[in-house]
């Protein structure tokens, strides 16, 4: 029997704010964390790529974690990014990690090392095995430089009790019709691309983990909860407003252009950290106008 999860409906997945000083702006993440909680986000994914996890610590990975968890105080879920291309060291981190508060873990394909689909199969098993919460697999080929399959996404659902949801962001379609067509039950599809969420959920997916939820979790969430409910046409409406925003957030790399978005609501000054850096002034200028125009 799958391990039951809550992992359904609209993730968020978390920026991390910085100041002036490029220091993280641990009063910033609160706020956008509470705001997320309070506008009808169902989970909160913590130190996945939107938050430019390759550029920090650990003290201050561990300072996020510790924040966002004092804010939720058990209000949402919480999946916590735990991934790597070296599976020794992953489940070595897992092994002595506390998972007071957190409810699942994301775990992103290995990259640059472009093992075979035996490779995948055996890193995820082994993080599964190790893992005591459930484990959320991300499939993300435009990043990692390698591509899950649908059918080994299958074997690692059937085999491995804690693996219970992929957050799919291969932009493949009919990959995604295949897992959901041939998943056991229990096993879940989330959305990793904001663009396709609408056709992901119409399809059969649970929900997504969304970068534009950051900045509009309530229309988010409003999107795929009428989806749920069958009112394709009211979510249809959500969709097509934000069809052109999809597109500016991801121009210039994710997630300088949620940043650039959330910068123009006020939440957060408009900060990366190289080697990433901020969208083009013209893409902001074409942010800005859209969210005059829906008057965000």
């Amino acid at each position: 029997m799958k391990t039951h999860h809550p992992f359904r409906g609209l993730g968020i997945a978390l920026v991390t704010p910085f100041d002036g000083n490029g220091h993280v702006d641990m009063a910033a993440l609160a706020r956008l964390t509470n705001y997320q909680i309070e506008n009808q986000a169902n989970f909160l994914c913590v130190l996945g790529t939107t938050s430019e996890s390759p550029t920090l610590s650990t003290n201050e990975k561990d300072l996020i974690v510790k924040t966002v968890l004092r804010v939720n105080q058990g209000r949402l879920p919480v999946l916590l990014g735990c991934g790597g291309n070296n599976t020794k060291a992953v489940v070595g981190e897992i092994e002595q990690k506390d998972f007071t508060g957190i409810d699942g873990i994301l775990s992103v394909c290995p990259y640059y090392n472009k093992p075979s689909q035996e490779g995948l199969y055996q890193h995820f098993k082994a993080i599964a095995e190790a893992s005591p919460v459930p484990v959320v697999l991300y499939n993300v080929p435009g990043r990692t430089g390698v591509n899950l399959h649908w059918e080994t996404t299958i074997r690692l659902a059937n085999d491995c009790e804690n693996i219970v949801a992929i957050k799919e962001a291969s932009g493949d379609l009919e990959q995604v019709d295949n897992i959901i067509k041939h998943k056991p039950a229990g096993f879940d599809v989330l959305s990793g691309d904001d663009a396709l969420t609408f056709r992901m959920v119409a399809g059969g997916a649970a929900g997504a983990i969304s970068v534009i939820g950051n900045a509009l979790p309530k229309e988010c969430s409003k999107m795929i909860q009428h989806q749920f409910r069958g009112e394709m046409e009211a979510a249809r409406k959500i969709h097509h407003q934000f069809h052109d925003l999809y597109a500016l957030l991801f121009v210039d790399g994710n997630p300088a252009g949620v940043k650039a978005l959330l910068s123009e609501m006020g939440f957060i000054q408009n900060v990366l950290r190289l080697p990433l850096v901020p969208t083009r002034i013209s893409t902001q200028q074409q942010i800005a106008e859209i969210i005059k125009r829906l008057r965000l």
